[in-house]
């Protein structure tokens, strides 16, 4: 076991060297690794504090692997754009959270580290299996482990360094929330949201079925009033119309099978002697390759599970496959439902052919582009001409996803006619040219009129069928049954339930005054005329069940802890944002890391 977890090591601490101890997730920014990145000095500063470059790459790297190792396709570049802001707004933060740390005088002691470390123990180790017992954490076996001779010195001080940095921020959390608790109340209250339920009756006069739009008039003059009584309704974004060529990054067919072909001959060249540690330098073999460690069937995706899980221990499964590759997979141990292996792992990827002529044509596109017209780029190559809409809000090619440096080309920086460079999205090459360009507006009231009518005929409608409930009301309050009186005006009774305040209701919707209004009756009381998701209803309540108080009792300590855990999060939240917005951040990004002669960031490998 101690081989085991010294191996597991790195990628425990790197998981967890961004978590509260017996509190919440939440990304401070600790990097107990102590690497370090290429220094070109500062490129901002935040209320004065140098914000460097170091800080901001080892983010921008951790942030950008998060980002590969979550899709199979290498990041894209719009994606690398994103990823440095939210990099740098990471480290203004950790900034802020540090500069606030010294000023309310926030430390941690030898003595806070050793008991933290003894008895709180990373979230990482306390799901290992290693340190379980009957699939509980065992804190004996993780003391036992902190205490072998055999520990490695390193890992120690990662352990430090990561308390050192998470006990003061839980002390800045508990600080800055300090004022927030869920009262036995306010528990009760949401408790009762859950669980109290209602049966009901009731009838919908739904009028946008029942009354015609030829006896609902609208006229010109309510749909000026409208029109100028809601006039942000009609506000249109800038939008740039673009003809467009997509080149498809996705392997072909034809590669799927040469990946399938490539993993079955390393499992072959396995059974003939080969060794299996050979494999995982190999080009054509994904980074992820190699030791799984423990897991249970759930921890992978059911392709993989399936195949490991029938495999006996040492044999290597034939290529399974997956939405990352092909699978070839060596089982090692088993132990009650957990299993340790190890894979290697044939990304799907274009061959080296396909490749050469996916870049070519990329190339192609990129060199006639400049000259030519795109119509005409489309037909020498053979590709297919579409037509997109592009703002600034929604700016997504067919083929491509979402374009934003094509849509920023498109509406900042192109004159009509123009044709784009080649844009890279990870699943596309795609080239632009530009047809049309709206600026930002309003719709005029000939556009607007048609959706105006509309929306005032339903409105109207509504008017009529809630005019019309209250007539039922009256019938059924001067002795009449609710079922006589709906059945006088072809309506049909309709009932609903169980259900409690939280849930959806088929023929209600979920959250809405329909919902709500059977639990302010009594059994067999009729409701007044509800409106809710443009219909009218009226509710008669038939059954009531009350929440169970001994239930609550049993939840109540746990499910305070989760809502203020909630709450805790929203308020930590909102005081970064008001840190940020008192603070005098300084940008230099734009004037540093495109000098001439500097380093840009890297564009790091796929991670399995």
């Amino acid at each position: 076991m101690m081989r085991q977890m010294r191996a597991n090591t790195q990628w425990i601490m790197l998981i967890t060297a961004f978590a509260f101890v017996g509190l919440m997730v939440f990304q401070w920014g600790m990097d107990i690794t102590g690497r370090s990145g290429l220094s070109v000095g500062e490129i901002g500063n935040v209320n004065g504090t140098p914000l460097m470059y170091n800080e901001y790459n080892d983010t921008y790297r951790r942030l950008f692997d998060q980002v590969q190792n979550s899709q199979e396709d290498p990041v894209s570049s719009q994606q690398v754009q994103d990823i440095e802001d939210a990099a740098f707004d990471e480290v203004v933060n950790q900034i802020l959270i540090r500069q606030e740390l010294e000023r309310r005088g926030i430390e941690v002691t030898n003595d806070e580290i050793l008991s933290a470390a003894r008895f709180s123990p990373p979230p990482e180790f306390v799901n290992s299996v290693a340190f379980q017992t009957d699939g509980i954490f065992d804190i004996q076996k993780y003391q036992n482990y902190l205490a072998s001779p055999t520990i490695d010195d390193l890992f120690l001080l990662q352990l430090e360094s990561y308390y050192r940095t998470v006990i003061p921020r839980s002390k800045l959390l508990r600080q800055v929330s300090s004022d927030v608790y869920i009262s036995d109340a306010e528990l009760w209250e949401e408790f009762l949201d859950r669980n109290e339920q209602i049966s009901i009756r009731y009838v919908a006069l739904d009028p946008a079925q029942r009354i015609a739009d030829s006896v609902v008039v609208v006229t010109p003059a309510e749909v000026r009033r409208y029109y100028d009584d809601n006039r942000e309704e009609f506000a249109l974004s800038a939008q740039a119309t673009v003809s467009a060529i997509v080149i498809d990054k996705t392997p072909t067919a034809a590669d799927t099978t040469a990946m399938g072909e490539t993993a079955a001959r390393f499992r072959q060249e396995i059974l003939d002697g080969a060794d299996f540690e050979d494999f995982l330098n190999r080009p054509d073999v994904a980074i992820g390759s190699g030791d799984l460690g423990w897991f249970t069937r759930e921890r992978m995706v059911p392709a993989f599970s399936d195949a490991a899980f029938a495999a006996e221990t040492g044999e290597l499964t034939e290529p399974v496959r997956t939405s990352f590759g092909y699978h070839v997979i060596e089982i090692q141990e088993r132990a009650g439902d957990s299993i340790r292996a190890r894979h290697i792992l044939v990304p799907f990827a274009r061959t080296d052919e396909s490749d050469l002529a996916l870049f070519t044509l990329a190339d192609s596109l990129e060199e006639l582009g400049e000259s030519r017209r795109l119509d005409d780029v489309a037909e020498m190559l053979d590709l297919t001409v579409q037509t997109a809409f592009l703002n600034a809000n929604f700016a997504f090619l067919a083929g491509a996803g979402q374009i934003g440096e094509g849509a920023d080309w498109a509406l900042e920086e192109a004159l009509v006619d123009d044709v784009s460079p080649v844009f890279e999205t990870r699943q596309a090459f795609y080239m632009l040219e530009l047809v049309e360009t709206r600026e930002e507006g309003y719709s005029s009231l000939a556009d607007a009129t048609p959706s105006i009518e509309r929306t005032l005929r339903a409105q109207k409608k509504l008017e009529t069928a809630k005019s019309e409930g209250e007539e039922l009301l009256a019938a059924i309050r001067g002795g009449e049954s609710i079922d006589d009186v709906a059945e006088g005006r072809g309506l049909e009774m309709q009932s609903a339930g169980p259900y409690a305040r939280m849930d959806f209701v088929p023929g209600l919707g979920r959250m809405n005054a329909a919902v709500g209004a059977g639990f302010g009756l009594n059994v067999g009381e009729i409701s007044s005329v509800i409106e809710a998701s443009n219909n009218a209803f009226i509710i008669e309540l038939s059954d009531y069940f009350a929440a169970d108080t001994t239930v609550f009792e049993e939840e109540r300590l746990a499910r305070r802890q989760e809502l203020q855990g909630f709450a805790q999060q929203t308020r930590l939240q909102e005081w970064l944002e008001g840190l940020r917005d008192i603070a005098r951040i300084v940008d230099r990004r734009a004037e540093v890391l495109t000098a001439p002669g500097e380093e840009q960031l890297p564009q790091m490998p796929l991670a399995f």
